[in-house]
């Protein structure tokens, strides 16, 4: 459960005031420390989605799970400033068999604490357990409302466990008096799965879910087009151009608000700047030799930002980027 306090509001506001400051001089000006952190409870998955490291088994990285002593070292050094903590960047947080260890211990700590799961692992007692932790979100991703269709991008995955474990999840907030996890259905839109967009309404109010988001792909050989991208034009990050190539929608403009306020963790303690460098080849620091704060102010991390200033297209992680568009649809 999320708990503001003037030592948060202040550490906020210093954030929000370099950030603009940043954006009207041209240089970068970095105060206050990062109010949302996401890390990887682990590098593990069971299913082989096409897009996604984890499901190729492409990491280049070291590949492992989070551990509850490094964790709460972290949680102990940041708490005090962090709003948000997402417990996700690659791989499948529930194969971590601490990560509903590590939820109660952050939020026990006054975070706001967020997970994403493919829902395979949501039994009765991980349902329970869940809920008892004090998780204040949890998104489930169900990218299909038939077996057929969902498959198609969810590789190996059963839509119908991942039903029941949403029907689980509400059973147990119901019978624990429990308001949290809010519940969310995360439909990531693509082009064998936009004709069931009105079908997941359906499930989701049949089961009880509070809400339902539909997630816009990112499609790494978008150039001359993918079977993933999406036809109808709102669900696409993509628009195809007269020569028949796609470009991303939106323009590429040289700021970050990610840089300013959050980073991620890798399950080994690596911080990159954000979700986007899934194999962690921009590597700002590493808090198993140092602390974020260090990390947080230290030229490699400066110098990422002065560059996000002078071109963001010189930047490879960047060019596929949502930053500034519309991610959700």
């Amino acid at each position: 459960m999320l708990l503001v306090t003037p030592r948060k509001l202040w550490n906020a506001a210093k954030v929000l005031s370099s950030y603009y400051l940043t954006r009207l001089l041209q240089r970068p000006i970095q105060w206050g420390l990062p109010f949302t952190l996401s890390i990887e409870p682990t590098t593990a998955c069971n299913l082989r989605c096409p897009e996604c490291p984890s499901g190729l088994r492409a990491f280049t990285r070291p590949t492992g799970n989070l551990r509850p002593d490094f964790f709460r070292r972290t949680i102990d050094d940041l708490y005090r400033d962090l709003y948000f903590l997402i417990f996700y960047f690659q791989g499948e947080p529930y194969i971590n068999p601490e990560f509903l260890d590590m939820v109660k211990y952050a939020s026990k700590r006054g975070i706001y604490t967020i997970t994403s799961t493919n829902g395979h692992f949501l039994s009765e007692e991980n349902a329970r357990q869940t809920v008892a932790s004090g998780l204040d979100r949890l998104i489930i991703s169900v990218d299909g409302s038939t077996q057929e269709v969902y498959e198609q991008y969810r590789k190996s995955g059963k839509l119908e466990l991942v039903l029941q474990g949403a029907r689980n999840v509400v059973k147990w907030k119901k019978q624990l008096g429990s308001k949290t996890p809010h519940l969310i259905f995360q439909f990531l839109v693509v082009r064998p799965n936009e004709h069931q967009i009105p079908d997941i309404y359906r499930l989701a109010r049949e089961i009880g879910i509070d809400e339902v988001k539909l997630k816009t792909a990112q499609i790494y050989d978008y150039a001359q087009g993918n079977p993933l991208i999406p036809s109808i034009d709102q669900y696409s990050r993509y628009r195809q151009q007269a020569d028949g190539t796609y470009r991303i929608k939106n323009r590429l403009l040289n700021h970050c608000w990610k840089l300013w306020h959050a980073c991620v963790i890798t399950w080994d303690g690596m911080v990159v700047p954000c979700c986007f460098d899934k194999d962690a080849q921009y590597r700002m620091g590493n808090l198993q030799e140092q602390s974020l704060r260090e990390v947080w102010q230290q030229k490699p991390y400066q110098d990422f930002r002065k560059n996000i200033l002078k071109g963001r297209d010189q930047i490879d992680i960047c060019t596929n980027c949502t930053e500034g568009c519309k991610v959700w649809a």
